[in-house]
């Protein structure tokens, strides 16, 4: 039962920019726990996608029920609560590069109100899970490509999201950083959190071969 329940549904969504269309008509469900990939060109409508389950863009038409709550049909301030439920892995890391590592990832818990004594333990039980944990103290700046990804990793985990959604997020590190970021997704995954991830790496949706939604000019093909 565990991963037929509904999580994630669009409904004849559309989102256009201006005179811009960069989604048409778009229908799918996601299940609690699945992992699902977003694939397709440059421009396809794969970041909008993610912003739209995220909450931080609302539709042009149509409608988007997230973990039970119709996105396009809340306050603000309601939709600032789900947000805290889902993770978000953005393709350039956003990273504050005048804060230590520790830092970047504690931030994502300060801004709940979580009471110091648990940020520190779990932003440590995170950092050894992505094997940043020797690196609290260092800034962003001191790290490679892959270490900033994985503070990002960290920093989109940390809360324990039902939902993580990561946009491109190997699309700067080479085939054996990818591999490594792909497998820490699978273990969170594993742990019971749905995963979507929009890529374009043909290796990485060939060696997973997981449920995949194909976009092409903003339209499911």
């Amino acid at each position: 039962m565990f991963y037929w329940v509904k999580m994630i549904q669009m409904f004849h969504v559309s989102k256009q920019f201006g005179h811009n269309s960069a989604l048409v008509d778009i229908n799918f469900r996601i299940h609690k726990g699945e992992f699902v990939f977003v694939t397709g060109p440059s421009g396809a409508g794969k970041t909008t996608l993610l912003r739209l389950i995220f909450g931080v863009e609302r539709p042009s038409s149509g409608n988007i029920l997230v973990n039970g709550i119709y996105l396009n049909r809340v306050k603000r301030q309601r939709l600032d609560l789900l947000r805290r439920d889902i993770g978000f892995v953005f393709q350039d890391f956003k990273l504050l590069p005048t804060k230590t590592v520790f830092q970047n990832v504690a931030i994502a818990l300060e801004v709940t109100g979580t009471r110091r004594s648990i940020i520190k333990k779990k932003t440590r039980q995170v950092l050894r899970q992505v094997g940043l944990h020797k690196k609290g103290d260092f800034f962003p700046l001191q790290l490679s490509g892959g270490e900033q990804q994985r503070v990002a990793i960290a920093r989109a985990i940390v809360k324990n999201p039902t939902i993580l959604l990561a946009d491109e997020p190997t699309g700067n590190l080479d085939s054996d950083l990818t591999k490594d970021i792909f497998a820490r997704f699978i273990k969170i995954n594993e742990g019971g959190t749905t995963v979507i991830v929009a890529t374009h790496n043909k290796e990485i949706l060939n060696a997973y071969r997981r449920q995949t939604i194909f976009l092409d000019h903003g339209k499911i093909v």
